[in-house]
């Protein structure tokens, strides 16, 4: 039976010592660039370097995060970034960005690849489909149950890396722009500023904190994760102290070794509860999703601030972690003989090495004493080995450069070294990294910033009133909410095409945002929808629902929408061939969009961007509704105020059961066709909250301002990020 890996933070060199002294098995971390955690202090290359080459001489692993979303102009900068890690061994990196996926794949072949949780894979499916893409192992949604990964893994075959502690978001991981859309601080590139953690009113119900989960901790449910067969247990918090790190790290690996000995009488302590609890843990805990959807009892409703943490208890894990020798224990002998090569011998309890340096001369004048042969060769600054013994062996009077003791120490300690590496199985063989070509996409085929097609206008809408409105003004396609589906939707799709003999208009069925095993029932429905032949085709929302239709044995249409990132020419690269139409990023500004179209430019797949409605900022398996309240059962919307006044609609999903929170006022990129170089060829409004009337003027606004341009009716909206992006 494989034993479980338990998976460890560090931000620093510090909590990465620390957490290999506590018994990690592995530690993840974070360079200067590319990683999901920009306030951390994160680790210079020169520092990875070093620390995977410590935690190889202690049989331990490094996984690098690389887990945000990757501009066009970030793209070829991974590989002078990451060319020395994988040559020092690195033993794998965590990754969002498709686009990251497929360039590191090519470049760096030898390198494990694992999909971080901010992919939101939340099926085999979708497991399936990031292996065919090199993916090892997943890090699924937090959301899932502990069923769920258990038949992802069954299905698959994939490792499965979980989180057992540490702190939770509140929205799907990967599909949270409510930081970024208010602050300008986004989650998809390691800066979220937890607005979640701010109090809100739900209409009438007083102040508090709906949106704060509690702190994940699992230390009782360990025997039933490890026998779940989980491969990997991940603990949180890369941007808390190292005690930390090694205070948890080291009593969930006490608790894991007693699963292993003595399972029969696995018991956790009182006291070590406690001792997890003041280590930066919230006033209330919980053991996440793994047996439960949802429910009040995973929320921090009345203050989302950490317990106070004991100064002493830091204190004695810094002393016993943090500042305390890490190093293999060694003894030694020198052997020096005129006219011989000196040797330098190296024993631990399993393994020796011998090294010869240079030739021993005979001493004329001033022989070296026994003494100053022991001052040189016993010393072991800087490497991860402590000779505690040492005999030296002379003949006679014998003379050697004190530069070439220590040469010949500093080689056999690093032999030594590398022998211990060899021995716990983490030396790779030479790795050879593919060098990049040119990227011949680089110069457009056309005029920089000339883009001569017409814009077409489309429409995404969630109630009758707004598909009968968006059937009136004959917008040339129309997405309809899988929610809508049903016969008197169907009747208006078949009256319009009957109606409408000039222009064909085109329907496409929207997935749900989010689809787990429950939920395929939905994309079977959205699948015999498309076989009656009054639909066109597929607007995908997860890589789970897009996994779905490629494996169909007919062919389907498909639109990749905006929560499907495609931020630089490799994620537009993954979609080509499988998708017709990709969504422009909504957190990529209007300079971003150019330089992906221009790297890009002779693509085979269309490029829509989103010019109106009110932006998903969360798709939260957590109902606001149940927590403030009770279950409904009944999909609807519930307004949520924060303490400025302003109103976020939340959309209760209750057929997949989960909920969309949207911005409180509507983009509306209405100016930008002022501009002659909109990047995209066709164009969407996206209906939400709007009734009928509201939704055809609004159609009926943009279809006229693409001729000439007058101010909207309505007054407050938010240009997004067309202009600032995201940092």
């Amino acid at each position: 039976m494989q034993r479980v890996e338990l998976l460890s933070p560090a931000g620093n060199f510090h909590a990465l010592k620390g957490a290999i002294k506590a018994g990690a098995d592995a530690v993840y971390l974070g360079g200067a660039l590319y990683g999901a955690r920009a306030y951390a202090d994160n680790f210079t290359q020169d520092e990875i370097c070093a620390g995977i080459h410590l935690a190889h001489v202690f049989g331990k692993k490094i996984y690098l995060t690389v887990n945000t979303l990757v501009k066009e102009k970030e793209l070829d900068g991974l590989y002078p970034f990451l060319l020395p890690l994988y040559e020092a061994g690195l033993d794998g990196v965590i990754v969002q960005d498709l686009g990251a996926v497929r360039f590191i794949r090519e470049h760096f072949p030898d390198l494990a690849l694992h999909a971080s949780t901010q992919m939101t894979l939340t099926g085999s499916l979708g497991a399936a489909l990031m292996k065919e893409e090199g993916i090892s192992r997943i890090v699924p949604a937090r959301e899932l149950s502990l069923e769920e990964m258990k038949k992802i893994k069954a299905d698959t075959g994939v490792e499965i890396e979980a989180f057992i502690h540490g702190a939770m978001c509140y929205c799907y991981s990967g599909q949270c722009l409510f930081s970024s859309l208010l602050g300008g601080r986004s989650g998809n590139r390691g800066r979220c500023a937890q607005p979640c953690r701010l109090p809100y009113k739900m209409e009438d119900k007083g102040q508090c904190y709906p949106l704060s989960m509690r702190d994940m901790c699992t230390i009782d449910l360990l025997p039933e994760l490890i026998d779940a067969g989980i491969d990997s247990f991940k603990i949180e918090g890369r941007m808390k102290k190292p005690a930390y790190a090694a205070g948890v790290t080291a009593i969930y690996r006490k608790y894991i070794d007693l699963y292993y000995r003595d399972k029969e009488h696995f018991r956790v302590s009182q006291k070590d509860r406690e001792l997890l609890h003041a280590l930066y843990l919230r006033s209330q805990t919980g053991d996440g999703y793994y047996h439960r959807h949802n429910g009040k009892e995973m929320i921090t409703l009345h203050s989302p601030s950490y317990s106070e943490t004991d100064a002493a208890l830091l204190s004695e894990l810094e002393k016993t972690y943090i500042e305390g020798e890490l190093c293999h224990h060694a003894s030694a002998e020198v052997f020096l003989a005129p006219g011989q090569a000196a040797r330098f011998v190296l024993k631990t309890e399993k393994l020796k090495v011998v090294c010869e340096g240079d030739m021993v001369q005979k001493a004329e004048k001033q022989p070296l004493t026994k003494e100053k042969i022991k001052e040189q060769m016993k010393k072991s600054a800087n490497t991860h080995v402590k000779i505690t013994a040492l005999h030296v062996n002379t003949e006679g009077d014998v003379f050697l450069p004190v530069r070439s003791l220590n040469e010949l120490r500093r080689k056999t300690i690093a032999a030594l070294e590398e022998e211990i590496i060899c021995e716990n199985g983490l030396a790779y063989p030479k790795r050879k990294a593919m060098t990049p070509k040119e990227n011949h996409c680089a110069v457009p085929s056309r005029a920089e910033g000339t883009y001569s097609f017409p814009k077409v206008l489309h429409a995404l809408v969630h109630t009758l009133g707004q598909l009968q409105a968006a059937c009136k003004a004959h917008v040339a396609r129309i997405y309809l909410d899988y929610s809508l589906l049903g016969e008197e939707s169907l009747a208006l799709v078949q009256s319009s095409r009957k109606t409408c003999t000039e222009m064909r208009q085109e329907f496409y069925l929207a997935t749900p945002y989010i689809v787990r095993k429950k939920d395929r029932t939905y994309l079977g429905k959205i699948e015999e929808a498309l076989l009656t032949g009054a639909y066109d085709g597929v607007l995908i929302r997860n890589l789970e629902s897009f996994s779905f239709f490629l494996c169909r044995e007919h062919s389907v249409k498909m639109v990749i929408d905006a929560g499907l990132y495609i931020w630089n020419r490799e994620s537009l690269k993954f979609w080509e061939g499988r998708a017709e139409e990709c969504c422009l990023p909504l957190e990529c500004n209007i300079h971003e969009w150019r330089e992906l179209t221009k790297a890009f430019p002779d693509r085979n797949i269309q490029l829509s961007a989103v010019v109106y409605g009110r932006l998903p900022m969360m798709i939260t398996a957590n109902c606001i509704q149940k927590t403030m309240d009770s279950c409904r059962r009944t999909p609807g919307f519930i307004l949520l105020k924060d303490r400025y006044g302003k109103q976020f609609p939340v959309y209760r999903d209750c057929s997949c059961c989960y909920n969309v929170l949207y911005n409180s006022v509507p983009l509306s990129l209405h100016k930008a066709f002022l501009e002659k170089h909109f990047p995209a060829k066709f164009v969407r409004l996206d209906f939400t909250t709007e009734e009928s009337g509201e939704t055809l003027q609004i159609i009926h606004y943009f279809s006229d301002i693409f001729e000439t341009y007058r101010e909207p009716a309505y007054k407050e909206y938010t240009t997004g990020h067309y202009k600032r992006g995201v940092e």
